[in-house]
């Protein structure tokens, strides 16, 4: 399979031209390409040595309780006759989660022999990394992968120009309509394809939904596989359940009960909980919004969830490709839930990649309806409302309403529209508030990285 890159390639390349560089554990689902990355960056060293612990478990020997770094890698070198050099040997120990000593030992990698790179990576890492949670605080260092996007997705075709031109506009400087048209075609087949790097490929080389289609369901097998894996901690057929009640509950709150009738709410929070472990689904939690940081005031019984990848999603749902591609442009955002989940999985790819990614919704509940706005984020120390709709009519009153209670005068509309701007004026401004007039940019779906560079 081709390597295509990755914007998480150059985060790699400064931490490894930091001299103060601590060990590294790339984290992160099953086949989001972790591996592949890292021995993308093993070609800029000298020397790679890369380990298997799930495939190479004589090695775990290696790393006793009472270890010693360098004779570890001096071990390692012999057996495997590779040099392991200070600043030209780069180390990667995959699999990492099937040896509780290894990761303990990264630690005193950083500790007894920090010139040394190592990188340590594995698809149901945190499960062991829940297990022992003050390891090594301080000395390793996180970084989060996810599937690829858009951008990442725009790249690997080859469409690079046109992503240039997307980085240039702006709501006051909108794209010129036919490329605005092509990228919303693009959106769309983004949609189908995801960002898994195997279907990423597979549509680079073919173009062939269905072929993408077989993708996504092996992959699928393999997450439901992977339940077995953890048993003893919670039933693999729970776990299946849960997940399908994700896909079927996306962009709205979800209720327990839906998962699974027989099972106590406790036993659904907990698959939740491995669920978001393994990286197969992210919370997005509500919040009060009434300052930040927006973590400090949530409401944990409020809880919406994203699927890892709307590829996965589309195609374990059955959603034919033809939904997707011949609806309209306002029933595809505005109907169908898919763009508000892949805003938000945008929005997480486009975070920085050495923070695990919180997101945040805001509701309010009353005896004249509900209100609720899609995505908060904070930027320039000020809380930004992002809502997916595709027109003003009828269809942003929550967001005005968010606007008007917490005395906020930005916010952000994302759907298939080009780039635009326009001003709503709050008809009883609250007395304290500085201004009535509300300012909301509109940014298509394509171009939601946009905002993470202003």
């Amino acid at each position: 399979m081709a390597y295509y890159t990755r914007k998480i390639d150059e985060r790699l390349l400064t931490w490894r031209n930091d001299p103060k560089h601590k060990p590294l554990l790339v984290r992160g689902a099953r086949q989001v390409g972790k591996s592949t990355a890292v021995r993308k960056l093993g070609e800029t060293f000298r020397y790679f040595v890369e380990i298997n612990l799930e495939k190479q478990p004589s090695l775990k020997t290696l790393f006793p309780e009472n270890i010693d770094v360098k004779k570890t890698c001096s071990d390692l070198s012999a057996t495997v006759g590779i040099p392991i050099i200070p600043g030209e040997t780069l180390l990667f120990i995959d699999e990492i989660q099937d040896c509780i000593p290894a990761i303990m030992s990264l630690r005193y990698f950083k500790e007894d022999y920090p010139e040394l790179h190592v990188i340590a990576a594995g698809s149901l890492l945190e499960f062991a990394l829940e297990e022992i949670p003050s390891f090594a605080v301080g000395r390793i260092r996180s970084l989060y992968m996810y599937p690829f996007s858009f951008e990442e997705f725009m790249s690997a075709q080859g469409l690079d120009l046109q992503l240039d031109a997307v980085r240039r506009a702006s709501p006051n400087q909108p794209l010129f309509e036919p490329l605005h048209k092509q990228l919303t075609n693009q959106v769309r087949s983004f949609m189908l394809v995801g960002g898994m790097p195997e279907a990423v490929s597979t549509w680079v080389e073919t173009h062939d939904y269905l072929a993408c289609a077989r993708v996504h369901n092996d992959i699928m097998d393999t997450y439901q596989d992977d339940f077995y894996k953890y048993k003893k901690r919670i039933s693999p057929e729970l776990l299946t359940k849960v997940l399908r009640s994700v896909a079927r509950q996306c962009g709205t709150k979800f209720i327990y009960n839906r998962a699974d009738e027989e099972s106590r709410n406790e036993k659904v929070k907990q698959a939740l909980h491995k669920l978001s472990l393994a990286g197969l689904v992210t919370p997005v939690t509500h919040t009060t919004a009434d300052g930040i940081p927006l973590g400090a005031q949530v409401n944990e019984r409020s809880i919406k969830y994203l699927f890892l990848d709307t590829g996965l999603l589309l195609t374990w749902q059955g959603i034919p490709a033809s939904d997707i591609l011949l609806s309209s442009d306002i029933d595809l955002v505005n109907k169908g839930l898919v763009a508000e989940v892949l805003a938000g999985l945008e929005m997480i790819k486009n975070k920085d990649c050495f923070q695990r990614a919180e997101m945040f919704y805001w509701q309010h509940e009353s005896k004249n309806g509900n209100a609720e706005v899609d995505y908060l984020g904070v930027y320039g120390g000020i809380v930004l409302p992002i809502e997916v709709k595709a027109s003003t009519k009828g269809t942003m009153q929550s967001l005005y309403l968010f606007m008007h209670k917490k005395r906020l005068h930005a916010a952000v509309r994302t759907s298939l529209e080009n780039f635009g701007a326009y001003d709503y004026i709050d008809p009883q401004p609250e007395k304290d508030d500085i201004s009535s007039i509300r300012h909301i940019d509109v940014y298509p779906l394509y171009a939601l990285s946009n905002l993470f560079r202003n």
